[in-house]
């Protein structure tokens, strides 16, 4: 997945935001919660973070090009070293599952204001 269509579909998720952080990164939030991380598009490979489940958090850091992410891989965050690491559809779905993870853990308030309940 290119970084550009990558970045379109994070920003499609109900109430996903970016802003540029630490620099040039590309720091997706919802809620003001942070559940995706690019690096800039101009960086060859562009790496990327995510938060996972526990399960996924373990099944992930077995692949190649995959591992715990540096910082935050105590919040069972994982790196890969680029995107296409995981097939498109696959990699879709765990970036649905860590929007929707941070979500979950924000005010019942904030969900209903960002249109998520």
């Amino acid at each position: 997945m290119k970084a550009a269509d990558l970045e379109k579909f994070l920003l499609a998720l109900t109430g996903a935001t970016l802003s540029i952080q630490w620099g040039s990164d590309r720091v997706f939030k919802v809620g003001g919660k942070m559940f995706a991380v690019t690096g800039p598009h101009e960086s060859k490979p562009n790496g990327l973070s995510f938060k996972a489940s526990s399960e996924s958090f373990r099944i992930l850091t077995e692949l190649p090009g995959i591992k715990p992410a540096p910082y935050l891989a105590r919040a069972e965050w994982v790196y890969l070293d680029k995107p296409t690491r995981l097939p498109a559809k696959e990699l879709k779905a765990y970036l649905t599952r860590a929007h929707a993870i941070v979500a979950s853990g924000l005010p019942k308030k904030t969900q209903r204001e960002l249109g998520l309940l």
